[in-house]
């Protein structure tokens, strides 16, 4: 056995912790992308401290390939570059250097829809969709908005429930929230307007279905057989 192996180190390198560390500025590029910038910092000779930015950004570039293709990818890389250096770097930038005052700002609240929905199947949207066919004039433009309408009806419907919703619900529901002004003479009509995303969603359900069936039927069988 060799007498050197569990021999103690002569230099001990104590255990950095994160806690310790300081906090990064963004998190999403790492903590050696935030070292570099600080190291930018730290360069005197302005050529010197430019082709160090330039070499950060393209390191920052490789970290988000799929975002390349983005009409302002390179503009949102200098804008960062300047956030984690605290706005404090002073470099040649094809973009002019943002404001932190930019950034102060809090974006506007937005909204959120308030009031009670008569029909929480089939959604709020739906219930504007009406409003607006109610509104229009006569005609194949809102005979066919209002085939469309029932046909999402009774998509949102399915997506609850696929066991109990008909034709005759669907068409007696849209004839309440349009308050009686809106139908479809056809109940067949709802069938011919299915869109191909729906049905092959309902497709995928029932062989989903089938399969979990008989996937449990089978581990049902190797249990049996293993334990006779």
């Amino acid at each position: 056995m060799n007498p050197h192996r569990f021999q103690k180190p002569d230099v001990v390198v104590p255990l950095e912790m994160n806690s310790a560390r300081p906090e990064i500025t963004l998190p999403e590029y790492g903590r050696n992308i935030q070292k570099m910038v600080q190291y930018a910092l730290t360069l005197e000779d302005r050529d010197e401290r430019a082709r160090c930015c330039k070499a950060i950004i393209s390191v920052m570039g490789q970290l988000f390939p799929y975002l390349r293709d983005m009409e302002d990818f390179n503009h949102k890389l200098w804008d960062h570059l300047h956030i984690m250096s605290d706005f404090r770097l002073d470099v040649d930038s094809p973009y002019p250097k943002p404001e932190p005052s930019q950034f102060a700002v809090k974006p506007d609240r937005i909204n959120y829809p308030q009031g009670p929905v008569k029909f929480g199947h089939y959604g709020r949207y739906v219930e504007k969709m009406i409003d607006k066919c109610v509104g229009m004039e006569e005609g194949e433009e809102k005979t066919n908005f209002t085939r469309s309408i029932a046909t999402l009806m009774k998509q949102n419907a399915l997506n609850w429930n696929r066991a109990t919703i008909t034709d005759d619900v669907i068409l007696e529901d849209l004839k309440y929230l349009s308050g009686a002004k809106l139908s479809v003479e056809n109940i067949q009509e709802i069938h011919a307007v299915k869109t191909i995303q729906g049905s092959k969603y309902n497709d995928f359900v029932e062989d989903s279905y089938r399969n979990n069936k008989k996937r449990n039927n089978n581990n049902k069988k190797k249990k049996f057989k293993k334990k006779y």
